[in-house]
């Protein structure tokens, strides 16, 4: 017997889990709505609530599933959950995927996120953790990693890979067990699925409390096991890790965490050049490309404080061939033609002096090998 547990709150991304090989149940990863800015040590109890860490990541709360307190302990490195008063018993879905993640959910993308990147492109991804377990509760610990067909980062990926480090209690993934696979020096159990929304390939171990992998590894076994699941030509999107509680849960923590994306010349991101920047007393301006493909391509701006600190920025450029933005995040964008004006956002419109803030975009067209972004302060 199948039972689907549907959120009511608008866009959020379903995902199924089967509790003793009997129940099926659907939960829903909710649209991140909270984006404050980057701070070690922080605390987050707020439902949705995101920050920032290490200049490259986003930790987020994301207590989908209780209206019960949730709180976690961010730091440089990762995060712990601290509070935790929901309870999903004995059955149903967990009641939260605190995580930190490196590329984009609901269109919040980590800063200068190197993602989406073509898997095609994709030379290697290497990621690394360390968790801690406390003694009771039931959980998983588990990296979710999104692929999807296209660029569009918006709302329900394609294709989730879920890498199981620790399980407890009676918790299974979607679908059934359908073989196993040798990656990375361990077998895993391979189940495979799909949630209603998209095909879910999970590998499962027990007891992992650290691992270092290819993200690239895991995303060949799942290509290889039929074409429903995606082709080279996809893009991957997202690489999240964090824990799944049902029951309890204070006392998990991600005590360490690294993820990057290496594609074609090396590096993070497709290697396109940069571009001059430009300043208006307060502040630089500096473009780059992260990543490329037919049609389209990823850019950041990194904008730099002089001397002073600045509060509050806006950068402007012109697009030599046409090119124009198409989404964009941490910053609020005006376009006129092929002309692109970003104002900061409320959390990173403060900058220390000689210290950095940067914006991503995606853009349509050829990516330029150069841009001359101005950036003038308020």
């Amino acid at each position: 017997m199948a039972l689907h547990l549907i959120g009511s709150h608008a866009g959020r991304r379903l995902r199924t889990l089967v509790l003793a090989g009997l129940l099926t149940a659907c939960s829903a990863v909710a649209i991140l709505t909270h984006a404050p800015g980057a701070a070690a040590a922080t605390q987050i109890c707020d439902q949705y609530g995101t920050t920032t860490v290490a200049g490259k990541y986003v930790v987020q709360n994301n207590r989908w599933g209780t209206s019960a307190t949730q709180c976690i302990n961010v730091t440089d490195d990762g995060f712990a959950i601290t509070e935790q008063d929901g309870s999903a018993g004995s059955g149903g879905a967990p009641v939260s995927y605190p995580s930190i993640y490196l590329g984009c959910h609901y269109g919040n993308c980590s800063p200068g996120s190197p993602l989406p990147a073509q898997i095609s492109q994709i030379t290697s991804a290497p990621t690394s953790i360390t968790d801690t377990y406390p003694s009771t509760g039931t959980y998983d610990a588990s990296y979710d990693i999104w692929l999807n067909a296209d660029t569009n980062v918006s709302g329900v990926q394609d294709t989730e890979i879920m890498v199981w480090l620790n399980h407890t209690g009676t918790i299974q993934p979607v679908g059934s067990a359908t073989g196993t696979a040798t990656i990375d020096g361990h077998t895993w159990t391979v189940w495979t699925g799909n949630n209603g929304q998209n095909n879910v390939v999970s590998y499962v171990q027990s007891g992992l409390s650290s691992l270092s992998f290819d993200v690239k590894d895991f995303i060949a076994d799942t290509l290889g096991r039929g074409s429903a699941y995606g082709s080279t030509s996809w893009y991957l999107t997202s690489v999240q890790a964090g824990f799944e509680p049902w029951v309890g849960g204070v006392g998990l923590a991600v005590d360490s965490f690294s993820a990057a994306v290496n594609t074609g010349g090396g590096g993070t991101g497709t290697g396109g050049g940069g571009g001059g920047g430009t300043g208006g007393g307060a502040c630089t301006a500096t473009y780059g490309t992260t990543n490329s493909w037919s049609g389209g391509f990823q850019g950041s701006v990194t904008v730099t404080a002089g001397a002073s600190a600045v509060n509050g920025w806006t950068a402007k450029w012109t697009f030599p061939s046409g090119q124009t933005v198409t989404q964009i995040w941490s910053g609020t964008l005006t376009q006129n033609g092929s002309s692109e004006t970003v104002q900061n956002v409320d959390y990173n419109a403060q900058i220390a002096a000689h210290a950095s803030q940067s914006f991503g975009f995606l853009g349509s067209g050829t990516a330029p090998s150069a841009l001359t972004v101005s950036c003038t302060g308020p």
